[in-house]
């Protein structure tokens, strides 16, 4: 059976429409790693398990989620953590594959199959994501600017984290269990997984919703730097003989950041990205700037949300 588990924090607005897509399509069967025992017959999507954990949420979110039927289980939790919701998700879920998607991208049935099916097919295989799509219309130039610049990165293409989604076999999620509460958590989880046991299937999609102001933009891209610096810290920690509760899951390993070679070699093969590059870095320098104070205070609880992505 896979196991989706969606963590939602305030998300009334937009995790209807997650679930509806995820809900969808329920006559096509799962890949044979899902499937019922032998004799018992393909299972259907029906089979598939969604947990909600609503983490500290005052507004309508378990009572959206409720209402799409019985296939989907609503667990209420007071502390509004992503990882706790995680952590509580994963207590609730019953099978693997298993799935964690962010509730406010768009993410359908079809998506969740050809998860499925990478990570049947080879044993190897430890993780997967979709392939993203990031619709811009309406989105201020220089946030358009910014994401043709960011989507083009090889860490941001070749990574599973940015994608609101990923799925891990039983011996990947052994893997991620390890890993300690992170504001990054998507970028720890990618990161964990070296090139040859990740993958990312372009065949199975997501929508990921993005900013469309220039400030949104910069708030996410503060909650990422000081996230990363978070992330380093840790690794830095395990490599210097932490305590061995936290070394397990901080080992040192490859970093996501974008460096000024990656840069240069978008520029020589597009030239014509030069205005987004400018752009590109005048947002890390600011989100640098804003995240200092939150990584000097060791502030990597406060989440700086995004509401301008939640419209409509």
């Amino acid at each position: 059976m896979t196991s989706i588990v969606i963590p939602a924090h305030n998300e009334g607005r937009v995790i209807g429409r997650l679930l509806d897509e995820l809900l969808a399509d329920t006559s096509a069967a799962l890949p044979a790693a899902t499937s019922a025992p032998s004799g018992a017959g393909a299972q259907t999507t029906d089979s598939t398990d969604i947990v909600v954990v609503c983490n500290g949420c005052t507004d309508d979110t378990a009572r959206v989620a409720g209402a799409r039927g019985p296939r989907v289980r609503v667990v209420e939790i007071p502390t509004p953590s992503k990882h706790e919701a995680l952590r509580v998700g994963d207590a609730h879920a019953r099978g693997f594959p298993r799935l964690y998607v962010d509730a406010d991208v768009v993410f359908g049935s079809a998506g969740v199959r050809a998860l499925s099916a990478a990570l049947a097919d080879r044993p190897d295989l430890l993780a997967a994501a979709p392939g993203r799509d990031i619709p811009l219309t309406g989105c201020a130039w220089p946030v358009r600017a910014y994401y043709g610049v960011w989507q083009r990165l090889p860490a941001v293409r070749e990574g599973l984290f940015g994608r609101g989604v990923i799925a891990v076999s039983e011996r990947g999620h052994a893997r991620i269990a390890a890993l300690p509460p992170l504001m990054a958590d998507d970028l720890a989880a990618s990161l964990a997984f070296g090139p040859g046991e990740r993958r990312v299937v372009e065949t199975a999609r997501v929508v990921v919703h993005p900013p469309r102001t220039w400030s949104d933009l910069i708030r996410r891209r503060v909650r990422a730097a000081t996230s990363s610096a978070q992330l380093e810290h840790a690794q830095a920690a395990g490599a210097a003989g932490a305590p061995a509760a936290d070394a397990a899951a901080a080992q040192p390993v490859a970093s996501a950041r974008t460096g000024t070679a990656d840069l240069r070699a978008l520029l020589r093969a597009q030239p014509g990205l030069f205005p987004g590059v400018v752009v590109f870095l005048a947002a890390a320098v600011v989100a640098r700037r804003g995240a200092r104070r939150a990584v000097r205070t060791g502030d990597f609880s406060t989440w700086l949300r995004d509401e301008s992505s939640r419209r409509g």
